[in-house]
């Protein structure tokens, strides 16, 4: 214990924070006038495990349930407190030199993307049933950020208001969508593809590498009856082929990976109609390339990278494109993951059932430092609106306002979770 106890003294300031060791030993940091949230280890090993490297150890020992949060706290307590303090200075220790290096070169292997290890990296995140995501996503299944106008706003209100800003900078126009093709490049389950098509009339393919949500995109959109308008096909992008007046990308390009940025933005210049629009949505990074820590990486995104504005915009640069608007969402996010986060505590019972209680521990770890990443750490979310021809939007950018503001208007948000839990 007494490599933590050194590291958590340099980084808790604020707050407070008790540890009890598995021998009953107590260990007290931050203001001692704070209400104190509690964590105990339940072996001898685990606060070592823990200490030789935080960024992989305090997950996966709250995941064997090596590390216990004491009611009435939780571990998004335990994780906004310490991150908390670590990004206002505190700082946590960095890895030896050694373990840097090794950690690095596992990150970059990771980051070569082919098409056989792109599927498989896809299919490990998001071939969980659909009964498992249905228990912490609004009823449209939008598995991005949400956009909240207010903070308490609802989250389905907020996923209809992000289709609508998405949908605004697209610049369709009501009567003029039947005309359009549009490539929605990581569909999900079809939400994007089947709000678009609705409101403008216009044609969607939607591709991913997900077999299960290429299948319920499919039924959705037999079931609206618009099967022959919006089709999900079960592809990776760089095999797509045609020409697309629009293109939208929510939530790929973090699947990529850093060294195919180009080969990404090459294809879908290819794709695109000269007087075309293209609207990327990405998590992405204030300071700078970096890497995906190794938790991220080995449990929830096999492959994945967050890219920094300079990648995305260099990328562009050298491929052809211009970019037409960029906007910066900060905290959006971060609303979006504490009502994931609480809707899947709801629902412990039920993830439990279907898979186990460390897959459960697991998810919840995984949206905490995901919320704190958006909350106190670099992490936010980039719109990049491109173009081939600066001709294809209008001088100024007051028509997303107007427009985003209109489809918001026509959509009431479906309350059903809150109609669900008060039938349970």
């Amino acid at each position: 214990m007494w490599l933590l106890d050194k590291m958590l003294r340099a980084v808790v300031r604020k707050g407070r924070l008790v540890v009890t060791d598995h021998d009953g030993t107590e260990y007290s940091y931050g203001d001692a006038a704070a209400d104190p949230v509690r964590i105990r280890f339940t072996d001898k090993g685990a606060a070592l495990h823990v200490a030789k490297d935080p960024r992989i150890g305090a997950g996966e020992a709250y995941m064997d349930g090596r590390l216990v949060v004491e009611p009435p706290h939780d571990i998004r307590d335990m994780v906004l407190l310490v991150m908390g303090n670590a990004s206002s200075g505190g700082g946590m220790a960095a890895p030896n030199p050694l373990r840097r290096a090794a950690q690095w070169l596992g990150f970059k292997a990771d980051q070569i993307n082919l098409r056989a290890k792109a599927s498989a990296n896809v299919v490990h995140h998001y071939d969980l049933t659909r009964q498992f995501y249905e228990l912490f996503l609004d009823e449209d299944r939008q598995y991005t950020m949400a956009y909240f106008k207010d903070p308490a706003n609802s989250l389905e209100r907020a996923q209809l208001d992000k289709l609508a800003l998405i949908a605004a900078k697209l610049r369709l126009e009501p009567g003029q969508g039947k005309g359009l093709r549009v490539l929605d490049i990581g569909c999900g389950w079809g939400g994007l593809a089947l709000y678009l098509n609705r409101h403008f009339g216009c044609e969607v393919l939607g591709v991913s590498l997900a077999p299960d949500q290429v299948a319920f995109a499919n039924e959705r959109a037999a079931a609206a009856g618009v099967a022959d308008r919006v089709r999900f096909r079960l592809t990776d992008y760089r095999d797509v082929t045609g020409t697309f007046d629009r293109i939208t990308s929510v939530g790929m390009i973090e699947h990529v990976g850093a060294p195919h940025l180009p080969e990404y933005f090459a294809k879908t210049h290819e794709l695109l109609a000269d007087d075309g629009i293209m609207l990327t949505h990405t998590i992405g990074r204030t300071r700078g390339p970096g890497s995906t820590d190794k938790w991220t990486r080995k449990y929830i995104f096999p492959g994945g990278y967050i890219p920094a504005m300079s990648e995305l915009v260099s990328a562009c640069e050298t491929t052809g494109w211009e970019v037409a608007d960029i906007e910066v969402l900060r905290y959006h996010y971060a609303h979006t993951l504490a009502e994931w986060y609480r809707r899947t505590c709801q629902h412990e019972a039920d993830i439990t059932a279907l898979y186990d209680a460390r897959l459960f521990r697991m998810w919840q770890f995984y949206l905490a430092g995901a919320e704190q990443s958006f909350r106190h750490g670099s992490m936010v979310n980039f719109h990049i609106q491109s173009v081939k021809q600066r001709s294809a939007v209008p001088m100024t950018r007051d028509y997303i306002g107007v427009e985003a503001a209109r489809l918001s208007a026509l959509d009431r948000a479906p309350e059903w979770h809150l109609e669900r839990k008060a039938a349970e």
